[in-house]
């Protein structure tokens, strides 16, 4: 087993509340996505309220949505968000639901039994956004080998495209 896990943060700031019309499809196939990530190898622990999803919940201003999720590996989850047919499909129509965003994503590697926080994934969103990709928050496309791993030099995959 690895000493370090893959933090992810996701944020995305709807075109209109939650309960309307317009987000009536993402908020369906919200559980059914993410029963799927929970399911999915090399998931460990995902952000969640007693609602079972993270929604109620914000991050840098009371509009902006935040998605966080730990795996085992970088490969794992790029797995998840790539090769995922119902991940894909909402993914393919994000932008009938959300603002188009800067930023959008970054990930870090943490101690194995580490939970994150939103706090903690605010600085990483900010570190990402500030200096662009680091060992200490990347992206999928120029990300970093986990600590202990003696690499030091990050990949920068640009064949890789988001789905959509």
């Amino acid at each position: 087993m690895s000493r370090h896990h893959l933090a992810q943060v996701n944020v995305a700031r709807p075109l209109a509340p939650l309960d309307t019309p317009v987000l009536a499809d993402f908020m369906a196939a919200l559980a059914p996505v993410n029963a799927r990530a929970d399911a999915a190898p090399g998931f460990v622990w995902r952000l969640q309220t007693e609602d079972g999803d993270a929604t109620a919940l914000r991050i840098g201003d009371d509009r902006t949505l935040v998605n966080m999720s730990v795996w085992e590996s970088l490969e794992e989850l790029r797995a998840f968000v790539y090769d995922d047919p119902g991940h894909r499909a909402v993914m393919r129509r994000r932008r009938e639901w959300f603002e188009r965003l800067d930023l959008v994503l970054a990930l870090w590697w943490m101690p194995a039994g580490h939970v994150p926080t939103v706090a903690e994934a605010e600085e990483r969103l900010l570190l990402l956004d500030g200096r662009g990709p680091s060992p200490d928050a990347f992206t999928f496309r120029r990300h970093f080998p986990a600590p202990g791993t003696g690499a030091t030099v990050p990949v920068d995959d640009r064949r890789e495209r988001c789905p959509a």
